[in-house]
């Protein structure tokens, strides 16, 4: 069973940073990060594929970077010039084809003054 761990949630204010963590038992997949705002569907955030490509949403371009570190399984997302709307819970997740995609369980970013 595939398992995910993530970490680096919280609350800063705006124009703070933020890092998130997920750490996952599996090795060479897409990684990447969702996130959902109260009263609104799960949008992507960021992607990053097993050879390092990586795919940003419009409204993170220039302040979010995702990145990987493949001898911890590790994906990260650094988040700089945080606004109120990056308000969410942040969801990690792995795509370890032939199995299904694996969520983490969830941490919660407040962007508030």
């Amino acid at each position: 069973q595939v398992q995910l761990v993530e970490s680096g949630g919280g609350l800063v204010q705006p124009g703070g940073s933020l890092r998130l963590s997920c750490a996952a038992s599996v090795s060479n997949t897409a990684m990447g990060w969702y996130r959902q705002a109260p009263g609104k569907q799960r949008e992507l955030v960021a992607s990053i594929t097993s050879g390092g490509r990586t795919n940003y949403a419009d409204s993170v371009k220039g302040r979010f970077t995702i990145s990987r570190d493949n001898a911890k399984n590790t994906v990260y997302l650094q988040m700089n010039s945080l606004k109120a709307e990056d308000t969410a819970v942040y969801y990690c997740y792995v795509d370890p084809w032939p199995r299904p995609r694996t969520w983490g369980q969830g941490t919660q970013v407040t962007v508030s003054s």
